[in-house]
């Protein structure tokens, strides 16, 4: 019987990528803080402005986000005019959310100072480097997600 031994703690995959995702998002978060953003509320804006007019459903696969937590996060958007909630054509029983012109705003305020921080990142690591994390990361969840 083969008895495989567990890895030590901080040599564990879920802890290298909580690590990893810790030292990234220190480079993100304070542009994100300036604007009274979280990361969750800054990835919901960033996937409407690439497809807007998201079902929830759409939204929450997009956005790795589960649906309480992307409900929460909608609600604190639409108060804030970043966004609103659209009937679907169609289809009045479903609603699609889309990004607002203050989304928009707010949007292209904070996208140039993300890159900023991406160019940052590719310095430091390497665009080389870089390249090959988000291969590797794409393969591995293609991988294990089969």
């Amino acid at each position: 019987m083969n008895k495989a031994k567990l890895r030590g703690f901080n040599r564990s995959l879920p802890m290298s990528l909580l690590r990893a995702r810790e030292a990234v998002m220190k480079k993100f978060a304070p542009s994100l803080k300036e604007h009274n953003l979280s990361a969750q509320q800054w990835r919901v804006i960033r996937a409407l402005k690439e497809e807007d007019g998201l079902d929830m459903s759409e939204l929450s696969e997009r956005c790795y986000l589960l649906m309480p937590s992307l409900s929460r996060i909608v609600q604190n958007l639409v108060v804030r005019g970043l966004v609103v909630r659209k009937l679907v054509e169609g289809d009045q029983r479903r609603s699609a959310i889309v990004i607002t012109d203050e989304g928009i705003k707010l949007f292209n305020i904070i996208a140039p100072k993300s890159a900023e921080r991406y160019e940052y990142i590719a310095e430091k690591f390497g665009p080389g480097k870089l390249e090959l994390l988000y291969e590797l990361l794409d393969e591995l969840v293609e991988k294990i997600d089969e």
